[in-house]
C-alpha cells in the first residue's frame, strides 16, 4: 500500500541520516556535504580551496572567463584565410540560427584541423596493373609540408610510371616499408579534415577509408567547377582547375608529377571556396541523435539502498 511504501522509505531515510552522521563525526563528510563529488558552481575553482579555522573547506573564487565572441553571419571578400576558417567554424558549430542549429560529429574546426594529401603510385602485380603507394606528401592548411616520404611497395615494382609518378629506382633506396609509412600517415590524418583531388585513389593506395564528412575532394566540388565556368557534372583535372582558378601551371615538368605541388594546389583550391563549401555541407549533414536524458532525482534514490554502502562503514555504524 502507499502507506507501507512511505514507511519503508522513511526507515531507509532514517538509516541514511544515521550513517551520514557517522561520517560527519569521523570527519569524512562536512556537515553540509553529500556523498560523492559535487559539481562546482560557475565561477568557482574546485581544485583549489582555502582552509578555514574549523577545518571545513571553502572554495576560492577565480575570475569568470569572458564569453567567447561570436562571428557575424557575413564575411568581407577581402578577409584573410584565418578569418575565413574562423567564420565557417562558427557556421558549423552553431548553424545559421538558434532555431536551426547545425550538429556535427566533428569538433570546432580550426586551420590546424586541415591537411591536404597527394600520393604517387607505381605499378606492381601482373603487367604492372596494380597500383601501390610509392610516395606520399601531406601539407597543412598553409601549404607547408608536414610529411613527404618515398614508400617501398609490398610487391615488386613492375612499372615505375616515371612519366607521371616521377618515381625511379633510385628513390626506392631511401624508401621506407609500406606498413611503417601507413602508420605514420594515418596518425597524421586522424581526426583531420583531409583535402585532396580524386582523393579516393590516395586512400585506396593507403588501404584506408577516411570518414566522408571529414573528406574534401576538389574533383567533386560543384563550387569549384561553377567558379571555373565549367559544367557542374564535368570531370575536371587538378591541372585544369589550377589553370582556371589559380592561374598557375602544374604538372608540366619532364620528371613527372610532384605530390607536394599537387597537395598544395588542392589546399589552395579548397580555401578558395572554403566558406561556401562548408556552409552548404553543414546544412546537408544529418542531425546527430540526441543524448539520453536521465532524471537525477530518480537516479539518486537508489543510493539509499544498503547495497550501495561500504561493508566497513555499515559495520562501524551498528
Amino acid at each position: 500500500s502507499p502507506q507501507g511504501r512511505g514507511k519503508k522509505r522513511s526507515r531507509k531515510h532514517q538509516r541514511f541520516m544515521e550513517r551520514r552522521a557517522v561520517l560527519e563525526q569521523k570527519g569524512l563528510l562536512s556537515p553540509h556535504g553529500r556523498l560523492g563529488t559535487q559539481t562546482p558552481k560557475a565561477g568557482l575553482d574546485a581544485h583549489t580551496t582555502l582552509t578555514k579555522a574549523n577545518g571545513t573547506a571553502a572554495p576560492r573564487c577565480d575570475k569568470v572567463p569572458e564569453p567567447k565572441q561570436i562571428a557575424s553571419s557575413s564575411l568581407s571578400p577581402s578577409a584573410s584565410p584565418d578569418s575565413i576558417a574562423r567564420h565557417h567554424s562558427v557556421l558549423l558549430s552553431q548553424g545559421s540560427g538558434s532555431s536551426q542549429r547545425v550538429r556535427t560529429s566533428s569538433p570546432v574546426l580550426r586551420p590546424g584541423k586541415y591537411v591536404a594529401i597527394d600520393c604517387e603510385m607505381v605499378g606492381t602485380g601482373p603487367q604492372g596493373k596494380l597500383s601501390e603507394l610509392a610516395r606520399c606528401s601531406v601539407v597543412n592548411y598553409e601549404g607547408d609540408v608536414i610529411y613527404d616520404k618515398y614508400v617501398r611497395p609490398e610487391l615488386p615494382i613492375v612499372d615505375y610510371r616515371t612519366r607521371w609518378s616521377g618515381i625511379t629506382k633510385r628513390h626506392m633506396q631511401s624508401a621506407i616499408p609500406f606498413k611503417a609509412a601507413q602508420a605514420e600517415i594515418l596518425k597524421i590524418l586522424k581526426d583531420k579534415i583531409v583535402v585532396g583531388h580524386a582523393i579516393h585513389n590516395d586512400f585506396q593506395a593507403l588501404k584506408y577509408f577516411h570518414p566522408k564528412d571529414r573528406t574534401r575532394d576538389t574533383s567533386q566540388s560543384p563550387q569549384l567547377r561553377k567558379r571555373a565556368g565549367l559544367p557542374v557534372r564535368a570531370n575536371v583535372s587538378l591541372k585544369n582547375l589550377a589553370m582556371h582558378l589559380l592561374h598557375k601551371k602544374i604538372q608540366v615538368g619532364r620528371h613527372g608529377h610532384s605530390s607536394v605541388e599537387d597537395a598544395q594546389t588542392a589546399m589552395e583550391l579548397y580555401r578558395l571556396v572554403e566558406v561556401e563549401w562548408e556552409k552548404e555541407l553543414a546544412h546537408s549533414l544529418p542531425p546527430r541523435p540526441p543524448s539520453p536524458v536521465t532524471d537525477p532525482a530518480a537516479d539518486s534514490s537508489q543510493y539509499l539502498d544498503d547495497q550501495y554502502w561500504p561493508t566497513e562503514l555499515m559495520a562501524s555504524s551498528l
